[in-house]
């Protein structure tokens, strides 16, 4: 697998992702809470609940179900959604006054949609992974996978890739049904207002 020409940017996207999806939203929902930035808390809640897809994609990873790369795929085009489709978030974050968080988190945000966008664009041509069953078993695909191992061998040790990809496929299951509900009832009722999230 050594020989895939782009595995480097591979472990540069994972790296990536933990600091720009994991440990800075983590930061910035604290600094949120503790700031009593409610229209922040708001949008980095539901930021944390579109984002747990990427958590899914890990679990359906480390088992090389072909899935993953559609589930990864996805939560790339929800989350720059998630960060700017409520207007009333986003009307009371451009009123708050200019604050270092604000600074901090105005930068997240369109970092993370820029960045987010990218990714997406750049699994298109992996989206194949998920289609071929040929495929799936090809250096080109498998790159994809290291990280997600790596993984599994801090924290998972003992579990098997098939035990933590039936947690994966429950998790994705219950993911689009909940996103089901509120794209074809709650959205339709709300709008984009998130004051009922």
């Amino acid at each position: 697998m050594n020989q895939v020409w782009f595995r480097q940017f591979v472990w540069i996207d994972y790296r990536l992702a933990l600091l720009f999806l994991v440990f800075i939203p983590l930061i910035l929902i604290i600094w949120a809470f503790v700031q009593k930035a409610e229209g922040m808390q708001r949008l980095l809640t539901i930021y944390w609940r579109v984002s747990s897809l990427l958590a899914i994609t890990i679990y359906l990873m480390i088992a090389q179900y072909p899935v993953s790369f559609i589930s990864a795929w996805m939560a790339r085009i929800l989350i720059p959604i998630s960060l700017w489709f409520w207007v009333d978030i986003n009307d009371e974050i451009d009123y708050q006054a200019s604050t270092p968080l604000k600074l901090v988190f105005t930068s997240w945000r369109w970092g993370v949609s820029i960045y987010s966008i990218l990714g997406a664009i750049a699994l298109v041509p992996f989206l194949g992974c998920a289609i071929s069953p040929t495929a799936i078993n090809t250096p080109y695909c498998q790159v994809w996978f290291q990280a997600p191992l790596m993984f599994k061998q801090y924290f998972h040790y003992n579990s098997t890739p098939g035990f933590l990809g039936f947690l994966g496929i429950v998790s994705l299951i219950i993911y689009v049904v909940y996103l089901t509900y509120f794209v074809l009832v709650k959205l339709a009722k709300q709008g984009r207002s998130a004051a009922q999230q």
